[in-house]
C-alpha cells in the first residue's frame, strides 16, 4: 500500500508546479519518495518469485527522475506530477526490451507494461515475430488471465499506423498487431485503490497475467 501523505504529496505539487513550493517541501518529497521506492521494491521481491529476469532488481534503479526535461515543451513545469517506474531486468535504462510499468498520478494511476515506441530495428523484429508465430502471439494475449485484466493491447490511434506496414499483405491476420508502433498493455488503478493492503498484491497479478507477452516480446528481439 501506498500512504496517504504520498499522494497528497503530488496533489499538492500537481497545484504548485515551481521550484521555490519544491525547495520549501523537499522533505516531504524525500519521504513520499521512499514510500513509492519501498511499494516497487515490494512488487519487485514477489514477482521476481515468478519472473527470474528482474531477480535483485533495486527499486532506485527502476524509478524515473521527478524533474521534466523542458528543452522542446511548450510547458515549462519543471516538475512532474506523477512518480513512475520502469521495472525491467535492467531498471529504467533497458528501453530496448519490454518490461513492467507502474505509474502513481492521483487522479491517473495505472498498472502494465510492455514496449513503447521501439526503435526501427527492434520494432521490425517485434513485427516479424508476431507475423511468422501469430498462432503462438495470438494464444497468449487470448489466455484468460490476459483477457481479464488487459482485455487487449493498446490499440489507439497514437499508438498504431492507418495501414498494415510495407512488406505485409492487407489482410495479414495480424494485421491489427502489425500495425502498432508500441505493443503495451495498461490496467487504470483507481485512487481508493492505492492504499490499499492488497495494492502489492493487485500490481504482481497484473505483472503475471502480462509476463507472457513481454517475454514473447524480448525473445523476437534477440
Amino acid at each position: 500500500m501506498l500512504q496517504s501523505s504520498t499522494i497528497k504529496f503530488l496533489k499538492d505539487l500537481k497545484k504548485n508546479n515551481n521550484k521555490p513550493w519544491f525547495d520549501a517541501n523537499r522533505k516531504v518529497y524525500e519521504t513520499a519518495k521512499a514510500d513509492f521506492a519501498a511499494f516497487v521494491q515490494q512488487v519487485i521481491d514477489l514477482h521476481s518469485k515468478k519472473d527470474t529476469s528482474i531477480k535483485g532488481l533495486v527499486a532506485k534503479d527502476c524509478l524515473f527522475r521527478i524533474n521534466r526535461d523542458v528543452r522542446f515543451s511548450k510547458d515549462k513545469s519543471p516538475y512532474k506530477s506523477n512518480f513512475g517506474a520502469s521495472i525491467n531486468k535492467a531498471g529504467k535504462k533497458a528501453m530496448s526490451s519490454a518490461g513492467y510499468y507502474f505509474h502513481l498520478e492521483p487522479g491517473g494511476s495505472f498498472t502494465g507494461g510492455g514496449i513503447y515506441m521501439p526503435g526501427p530495428e527492434e520494432l521490425k523484429k517485434v513485427r516479424q515475430e508476431i507475423d511468422y508465430n501469430f498462432a503462438a502471439f495470438k494464444k497468449i494475449i487470448s489466455h484468460k488471465n490476459f483477457k481479464a485484466v488487459y482485455g487487449d493491447l493498446d490499440k489507439s490511434a497514437e499508438l498504431s499506423l492507418s495501414r498494415v506496414p510495407k512488406g505485409y499483405e492487407p489482410d495479414n491476420p495480424a494485421g491489427d498487431y502489425l500495425k502498432l508502433k508500441s505493443f503495451i498493455a495498461m490496467l487504470k488503478v483507481k485512487d481508493a485503490e492505492l492504499g490499499s493492503k492488497d495494492l502489492v498484491k493487485k500490481t504482481v497479478a497484473s505483472f503475471a497475467a502480462l509476463q507472457p507477452v513481454i517475454e514473447f516480446i524480448n525473445e523476437g528481439m534477440q
